[in-house]
This record gives C-alpha cells, sequence and structure tokens, in this order.
C-alpha cells in the first residue's frame, strides 16, 4: 500500500516536469480516477488543461485520446460506428475507448452528442448498433468548458452535469510559475512529454483501498447536513440563503462528497475521514449542483460564496 502512493508522488513528480504550479489541481483530479469519476474542468483557453490530461496519462501509461467538441459532431465521432465491408458489418471503435478522454469544449455539442456520452460516462460502456463494448478500465471523461465565450454553445443538460464528480476552476498561473511556463515553453520544441511513473494496475489498487478508509456515522451525518442547507436553507439555520438558491444539490452529491472525502483521506495518508477531508472536497463536489437565483446573481454571489456560507454555519456535530 505505502509503495502504492509513493508511486502516486513519482506521478505528481514526472507531471512537474511539464506543467508549472497547479498541485492542488493534479491532486483533485488523481482524487477523482481514484473515486472511479469525471471532472468537468472550467477556465480560460490557455491554461494548460490538455497538456495536464495529457501529462497524467503519460504518466500512468493510460491510453489518452482528446475530443474536439463542435456543433456539427455525429455520436459516432465519439463512440464509433458500424461500417458494412466485405458483406458483414465491422466495429469501428471511437476515440472514447480510451483510459483518459479529454471531451475539449463540451458544451459545443448538440444533444445527441451529449446522449451519447453520457451512456458511456454512467455505464462505462457503448452501444453500436445491436452491440454493447465495455470501455477499458480506469475510464476517466474529463471535460472542459470555456466560460467566458458562450456563442454557439449548448447548455449542458443537468443530468449530465450531475454526472461529475467534481467540477474544478482552472485558475490562471502565478506570475513566478508563468516565468518558469516562460522559460520552458518559449521554445521551438518544448519538452511536452513524461515517463511513466505507474501503472493502472496501481490505480485499481488503490481504489480498492479507498473503500476500506473508514467513515464515521457522525461524518456521514455531517455530509447530509451539509447536503440538506442547499436543499433548504431554512431548516439549517440559514434562512438569508433562501431566496439565493433556486434548487439543491442531489443525493448524489451525497455520496460523491463521502467518496471523495475517504479520497482526500488515502492521498494524505489517512485511515479514516475527518471533517476537514469533507471540507476539502466540498466546493468542487456541490458548486455545480445547485442552481443559484437571479437575486444572487444580481448581488453578485455564485454557488461557492453560498458554500463558504454553509461551511461556516453547519454544525460538524448535533
Amino acid at each position: 500500500m505505502t509503495e502504492t502512493i509513493h508511486k502516486l508522488d513519482a506521478v505528481r513528480e514526472a507531471i512537474s516536469e511539464v506543467i508549472v504550479g497547479q498541485q492542488a489541481l493534479i491532486d483533485k483530479i488523481i482524487n477523482a480516477l481514484l473515486c472511479n469519476g469525471h471532472v468537468l474542468l472550467e477556465g480560460v483557453p490557455g491554461v494548460a488543461k490538455t497538456m495536464m490530461v495529457n501529462s497524467l496519462a503519460q504518466a500512468l501509461g493510460a491510453g489518452f485520446s482528446r475530443i474536439q467538441f463542435t456543433p456539427d459532431l455525429l455520436p459516432g465521432d465519439v463512440i464509433g460506428t458500424q461500417i458494412y465491408r466485405n458483406g458483414t458489418f465491422e466495429t469501428e471503435k471511437g476515440p472514447i475507448f480510451a483510459n483518459l478522454v479529454l471531451a475539449d469544449e463540451i458544451n459545443r455539442s448538440p444533444a445527441k452528442v451529449q446522449s451519447a456520452l453520457l451512456e458511456a460516462m454512467q455505464e462505462h460502456q457503448v452501444t453500436l448498433g445491436h452491440e454493447t463494448h465495455k470501455l477499458p478500465e480506469p475510464f476517466m471523461v474529463l471535460a472542459t468548458q470555456n466560460p467566458i465565450e458562450q456563442e454557439g454553445t449548448y447548455a449542458l443538460p443537468e443530468a449530465q452535469i450531475d454526472r461529475f464528480i467534481f467540477k474544478l476552476i482552472v485558475a490562471y498561473p502565478t506570475m513566478d510559475e508563468e516565468h518558469i511556463i516562460l522559460k520552458r515553453m518559449a521554445k521551438t520544441a518544448p519538452k511536452t512529454t513524461v515517463e511513466a511513473a505507474a501503472t493502472l494496475d496501481d490505480i485499481l489498487v488503490l481504489r480498492k483501498q479507498l473503500d476500506k478508509i473508514h467513515v464515521d456515522e457522525k461524518i456521514e451525518r455531517y455530509i447530509l447536513r451539509l447536503v440538506a442547507a442547499t436543499r433548504d436553507p431554512s431548516s439549517c439555520g440559514l434562512p438569508d440563503l433562501k431566496g439565493y438558491i433556486r434548487f439543491g444539490a442531489s443525493p448524489r452529491a451525497s455520496i460523491y462528497l463521502a467518496l471523495a472525502a475517504r479520497g482526500h483521506a488515502l492521498l494524505r495518508g489517512g485511515e479514516f475521514v475527518v471533517p476537514d477531508d469533507v471540507k476539502a472536497v466540498l466546493h468542487d463536489v456541490v458548486r455545480h449542483r445547485i442552481a443559484i437565483s437571479y437575486r444572487a446573481e444580481a448581488e453578485g454571489l455564485n454557488s461557492d460564496s453560498l458554500l463558504d456560507r454553509i461551511v461556516e454555519t453547519v454544525p460538524v456535530a448535533e
């Protein structure tokens, strides 16, 4: 077990040869992979989202594919299709058949593509003709959204947004980090590849270990109170938030909070979940599962600021 955890340190070190900073973000992506979940990445173009995912795939020796989502994309361009050849139908698998799939600008694709992707994300399988094909394990979709350019985009269905264990915000680097990036990348052929530092089997071993991380019932009740506060703030001592939230988080938020808190505990080397593990993953798990009202937007509030209030108010123990 300790040896496998040390391999994750080697993975982080390998990725740092290409990616400057963003260590917390990388740890969250690794956590999502250990939790068998998918990640929604939101950030402006040029903050190394694609390179980060590709570097993680290389460091794990995993299969990687990148799909550029566009309005004219078809489901077959993602999952594959059947081609009639020499008197029979042959299956041509699409780029979804990889361990780590980067769905670039996912909100630019129409509903049929979203539906095909939803089956892959939820069931870890795709249907081509009358045949069902299992996707490789581990399998994770990392989807990107541009928070600025909304022209020509399609709003993601709530059912699909709820499938992402995390919504992560990719921020700009600091000036010192950007200086290092400049020195590394301002070349005609910068280094963009890393050596494998772990294997996919290591990830599968860690998943089994994650399930053994203990979650006390008091922690479970704390998770339930946090999620309940997004649905009915008044009952949780936050009556002033009621007008700011249109609807709260689904039961999947409770499940993912417990799972991600286990992953956070595992990555820090713990054997059980503490309240700080829950707090560390709360925003990433819940920010995309609550809908704020127009009143909140008018007052300059967002889901993160509302979650800050909830964390401050909801007690760890009753």
